[in-house]
């Protein structure tokens, strides 16, 4: 018998014994972080699975099947040219309005494909960090001047901190580099801008199906795609449906009927869903689902099978973690989302009394906070709005900034599952670091 094996185990169910016999049912406190974990799980379900995860899944599918491992490598790989391979990682987040964990599944994709792991950093920090629509929410609620240090800080972060691991794994790098000299990978299935079609037209789904609300004072061309997000949307489906037929092959008659469907349900939800924020899941839904069927039922074309099965995979992959994160999240650091702000264990006016001021301290905590605390896309502004009300220090709040919407504690635990425990927190205190002394510099001069 292995006593060290059975010790553990000992000391596992111990652990969890004591856990429960001595839960604290009555303390208002974890009664509250009990309610904001429930809270930011259900909240996350409605809200960002089936509008932001599962096209980012589909996303990264195209990435893993239909873009052939040679282009990755081209583009990316340990042998491309730095100054292309780090300016498209590095103002990718421009396009892809993302927060941490949507960005995942297309990380994890470009990084299996071959790519470096300077550039793929570099996309995995720009994705969240530097949304378009984030720094004008920026610019124009925390004023001009923290939007274009945002923006400036976030794509300098992008490229240095992909430098920096690049460099620090730089062995590792050139035994890829070597492996890739002699590596032609698959030949592309179809001419590239024909992925890229596809590719991009889910990309601008995403983007536009979960276009956050502006001001109410907004009357300007944000406030306009918002109001016909849906009709956008729409466009965009059209174009993806005959993109399926013309570019996949998929038979028109399976095409015509999902969008019939996805109609059908679109109309049914709007009629009988009370909740216009849950009615546009039900279509969203269907249309996925059609998308799914179709593709693994083509038998002319096992491409498109692998297509939704790659997919399938990433979800596998991330969807569990994911949620372990967001439940830890929401019990540690609470919930705030709409009108809704319930502390976690850890009271919210601790972190408000720790940020307080500009010192490298201040700064520090609140990079490290927002390490581990959870942003949904355009989330960070109005939240960190309520914290400077509260005392918070532009630098502290800049730092957060920063940290925040790259990172979150389901993200790390992804990540750690792709690059490993050492590389894992290798990035996370590059993050910190870079965060904490960015919001030093911008608290002193502002």
């Amino acid at each position: 018998m292995d006593k060290q094996k059975e010790l553990k185990i000992l000391g596992v169910i111990l652990f969890v014994f004591l856990g429960f016999f001595f839960l604290p049912l009555q303390s208002e406190t974890f009664q509250t972080a009990l309610w904001a974990t429930l809270d930011l799980a259900k909240w996350y379900a409605q809200e960002h699975v089936i509008l932001c995860l599962l096209p980012a899944f589909f996303i990264a599918g195209v990435i893993a099947v239909f873009i052939s491992q040679g282009s990755v490598i081209k583009y990316f790989g340990a042998n491309a040219k730095k100054w292309v391979s780090y300016s498209i990682a590095a103002v990718s987040g421009t396009i892809l309005a993302v927060c941490s964990c949507t960005i995942l599944p297309l990380f994890s994709s470009i990084h299996k494909r071959g790519a470096g792991l300077g550039p793929a950093i570099a996309f995995l920090y720009s994705g969240p960090a530097i949304s378009i629509l984030s720094i004008i929410l920026t610019a124009r609620i925390l004023g001009f001047e923290m939007g274009m240090a945002r923006m400036g800080f976030a794509i300098s972060f992008s490229v240095i901190i992909g430098m920096a691991m690049s460099f620090i794994y730089r062995k590792e790098e050139r035994i890829k580099k070597e492996e890739q000299m002699v590596l032609t990978g698959d030949p592309e299935q179809r001419p590239l801008k024909q992925t890229a079609t596809v590719f991009f037209t889910l990309v601008l789904i995403l983007v536009f199906v979960n276009w956050g609300a502006p001001m109410k004072s907004d009357t300007g061309i944000w406030s306009w795609i918002f109001s016909n997000k849906w009709i956008i949307t729409g466009v965009l489906s059209g174009i993806l449906s005959v993109s399926l037929v013309k570019i996949l092959k998929i038979k028109w008659t399976w095409v015509a009927t999902s969008v019939l469907a996805t109609i059908v349900s679109a109309l049914l939800a709007q009629h009988y869903v009370s909740n216009s924020k849950l009615a546009p899941l039900i279509p969203m839904s269907v249309a996925i689902a059609a998308l799914a069927v179709m593709t693994l039922n083509d038998k002319k074309n096992t491409e498109n099978g692998e297509w939704t099965i790659a997919s399938w995979g990433f979800a596998k992959q991330i969807m569990p973690l994911l949620a372990l994160g967001v439940l830890v999240a929401g019990f540690l650091l609470g919930s705030y989302h709409d009108d809704v702000a319930l502390n976690g264990v850890i009271p919210n006016a601790w972190i408000e009394w720790a940020v307080g001021g500009n010192s490298l301290l201040s700064n520090f905590l609140a990079s490290f906070v927002g390490a581990f605390m959870y942003f949904a896309t355009l989330t960070e502004v109005p939240i960190i709005q309520g914290l400077i009300a509260s005392g918070m220090g532009k630098g502290p709040a800049m730092a957060l900034l920063l940290a925040g919407p790259s990172l979150s504690l389901p993200n790390l635990l992804v990540i750690r599952k792709v690059l490993g425990t050492e590389k894992t927190l290798v990035y996370l205190v590059l993050v910190i670091i870079l965060s904490t002394l960015a919001g030093y510099l911008y608290g002193s001069v502002f």
